[in-house]
């Protein structure tokens, strides 16, 4: 879904930048007040999570009628609204559920739209580029928590949904060992296609020791494995959260030391803007995006003997991703 900035910022107070916060330890009490362990950038805060859904959804007219109205109002609107029916008339096209859905559209519509806003050019509109932004910073910050323990020469990870693979070509010019996944079979060939072009020559790399990453077609619920390090970006806003705990569960089992999630927080004001767009699906609206509180992701974590070490918050004008890193109790 698409929003105006002046109509976020109507919602949102300020909250700019992004910052890792550690954990207190288990033998400390939490305070209230939390300690910036790194600024790496500040910009206008917004929404993304509802990535697939944020181009085209609302348009100046719309906001200009919605905004003369208070929230109060909005929630009665919404509360007419039936997002639900259409989400089904999407999963019977396809003949499946949310899963279908979601790999019929990367390997199709999803797929064009997302290898231009992944990739480098300029034939983006205003909200893709943001979208971009966003993205990118949030693969900046995930390789910024892998490496502050070290370097990453010989460390396997998974990197499940790797898109076009732009956080695993990176770890490899990093020297890690990196299995990437995708339910797209599209996003993968382009990841393959990419890493080729950008591994070819190990005077790109950074590390002489880089090696191609092993790319695979699968969806979370198939992979296997053991690595010390497993990462899923911006993958949840696809499951539910009684899926999402199980998902989360599954991805800790493949990991020995470390899991770095993604996902699209879900607060009220988050959560009203999302309602929002489901009243103006446009064409290109494809699948269904869920939110995600912390305290639950916290508590699926816990459950399967997990704590989160870091926390951070990625805010652009049209993307919002709350990103963490787990460690086994």
């Amino acid at each position: 879904m698409a929003f105006s900035a002046s109509f976020w910022s109507s919602l949102i107070p300020p909250n700019r930048g992004f910052r890792f916060a550690r954990a207190p330890p288990a033998n400390q009490k939490p305070t209230t007040k939390q300690h910036p362990l790194t600024t790496a950038f500040a910009i206008d805060p917004l929404s993304t999570a509802t990535a697939a859904e944020v181009t085209g959804a609302i348009d100046g007219t719309t906001i200009a009628v919605i905004g003369g109205g208070s929230v109060a109002a909005l929630a009665a609107v919404l509360s007419l609204s039936d997002p639900e029916r259409r989400r089904k008339e999407q999963a019977e096209v396809v003949g499946g559920g949310d899963k279908e859905v979601v790999r019929e559209y990367f390997n199709n519509t999803g797929f064009q739209r997302w290898k231009k806003i992944y990739g480098d050019t300029e034939d983006v509109n205003r909200v893709q580029l943001d979208i971009r932004l966003g993205h990118s910073k949030t693969v900046e910050s995930t390789l910024m928590m892998l490496k502050d323990e070290g370097s990453l020469e010989g460390v396997t990870v998974c990197d499940a949904g790797c898109g076009t693979g732009s956080l695993a070509i990176p770890l490899a010019k990093e020297g890690a060992i990196v299995s990437a996944s995708d339910i797209s079979a599209a996003m993968v060939a382009e990841a393959e296609k990419q890493a080729k072009e950008q591994l070819g020559s190990s005077e790109d790399s950074v590390s002489p020791a880089a090696a191609m990453p092993k790319f695979l077609v699968k969806d979370l619920e198939s992979l296997d494995g053991k690595y010390d390090t497993v990462v899923c970006l911006d993958v949840l806003i696809h499951y539910p959260q009684n899926k999402a705990d199980g998902m989360i569960a599954h991805l800790a089992s493949l990991a020995s030391n470390r899991l770095i999630l993604s996902f699209a927080p879900k607060t009220f004001y988050y959560d009203l803007l999302k309602r929002i767009g489901e009243l103006f699906p446009g064409p290109s609206k494809a699948t269904r995006a869920y939110l995600h509180s912390e305290a639950d992701v916290e508590r699926a974590l816990q459950k399967v003997g997990w704590k989160i070490r870091k926390r951070g918050l990625i805010t652009t004008q049209f993307y919002f991703a709350k990103l963490v890193e787990a460690v086994p109790m």
